[in-house]
């Protein structure tokens, strides 16, 4: 699934699913011999970024499309079959079930729960840009979850960052509502109805941005525990969620003939059960292809590859869907890309001198409440 897994330096991309990629000092699992220029498989990555969030979004969108549990119940089973047979067949490796892992990986897949179900409501009433503009909140939220559990420091270049990200999100959000006003305002009902929706989607992605960031900080603790590899960690997260989905999809969704209809037109039918599939196997590709561009270039450099990664995605949603295109939309998708370029450059910088308290705050002694949150990610 969808998306989106961080590492240590939080320069990750979150991808709506969040199943596919782990931490970078993870210890990857023996690979394939691959070309070693890094053209392909940085190509090969942004790519599959790119198509896992247009089938989502393509499958979102449809006209009344409300069954988003069994999307991601369809998504974990094409991802685990997928990773079964390429382990059959000698391409990667992973462990096998073990209760006693489980029991330790539990809380962290009921975290990625969260992040993929309100990835896909969020995406569900938010365009692709927009969508892409917000996800770089979680950026903020994870690094001062580091300096709080970990120990970690925030560069004045990195605090400038974030400044710019929460600008673009306002400009984006802005440039939204001020699309849909002056669309329908012939019709008040109308634009209403479309602020509302907009104000839906603004609330999921908080609530996405929260539990991302949670899920992150929770995975990275959980991980020292495990010592799981990359996909170690997708098969776990996939296996332990696909009970919790369908129960729900089977329990909280409206399996009755006329919304099966609504959500399966005989017209599309055959398309979105496609696009279902694929965004599934699309995990499976990220997965492989981040591991492959940090093989043939460096974790600096697929750092980096991540926040540029940011701006075709937000065009792709120009390009593939009605995305309004105006000059604050653009202005929004730029910030932000800048933001995130900065971002990648300060963490760069941070990482080649030796750790200091900068800005605003470094470890520091925990509240009550930060000490409670500590210790529920140990037990």
């Amino acid at each position: 699934m969808a998306d989106d897994k961080k590492r240590d330096d939080y320069t990750i991309e979150m991808n709506d699913s969040g199943r596919g990629k782990e931490p970078l000092n993870s210890p990857r699992p023996p690979m394939p011999a691959a070309p070693s220029n890094p053209i392909i498989p940085i190509l090969s990555y942004c790519g599959s970024s790119i198509l896992m969030t247009c089938t989502n979004k393509f499958v979102l969108s449809g006209f009344g499309f409300n069954l988003n549990f069994l999307l991601l119940a369809v998504q974990g089973i094409v991802c685990v079959v997928a990773i079964q047979i390429c382990k059959s067949s000698g391409i990667i490796t992973y462990r096998d079930f073990n209760t006693d892992e489980a029991r330790k990986w539990f809380p962290v897949s009921l975290l990625l729960i969260g992040t993929i179900y309100t990835s896909t409501k969020a995406l569900q009433f938010l365009s692709i840009p927009v969508y892409t503009i917000f996800k770089n909140l979680t950026i903020i939220i994870i690094a001062y979850g580091e300096v709080l559990w970990f120990g970690g420091s925030v560069t004045g270049m990195a605090l400038f960052s974030f400044g710019l990200m929460v600008l673009s999100s306002v400009i984006a959000a802005w440039a939204d509502i001020q699309h849909a006003l002056q669309s329908y305002g012939h019709s008040e009902t109308e634009a209403s109805a479309k602020v509302s929706t907009l104000n839906a989607g603004y609330m999921w992605m908080m609530l996405n941005c929260l539990c991302s960031a949670a899920f992150v900080l929770g995975m990275r603790k959980r991980i020292k525990l495990t010592n799981f590899k990359d996909f170690d960690t997708m098969f776990y997260n996939n296996v332990l969620s696909i009970p919790i989905l369908v129960a729900a999809s089977l329990l909280f969704e409206d399996w009755s003939a006329t919304n099966v209809e609504i959500n399966f037109p005989p017209l599309q039918r055959n398309r979105i059960i496609m696009a279902m599939i694929f965004s599934g196997l699309s995990s499976v590709f990220i997965s492989y292809t981040s591991a492959w561009c940090v093989r043939v270039t460096s974790s600096t450099t697929y750092s980096m590859v991540g926040a540029l990664n940011k701006l075709p995605i937000a065009l792709s949603g120009l390009i593939f869907f009605d995305a309004p295109i105006t000059f604050p939309s653009v202005s929004a998708i730029a910030v932000g890309f800048v933001s995130g370029i900065m971002y990648t450059w300060a963490k760069v910088k941070q990482s080649s001198k030796p750790k200091a308290g900068v800005l605003p705050t470094t470890s520091v002694p925990m509240s009550a409440s930060s000490q409670s949150a500590r210790d529920s990610f140990k037990s």
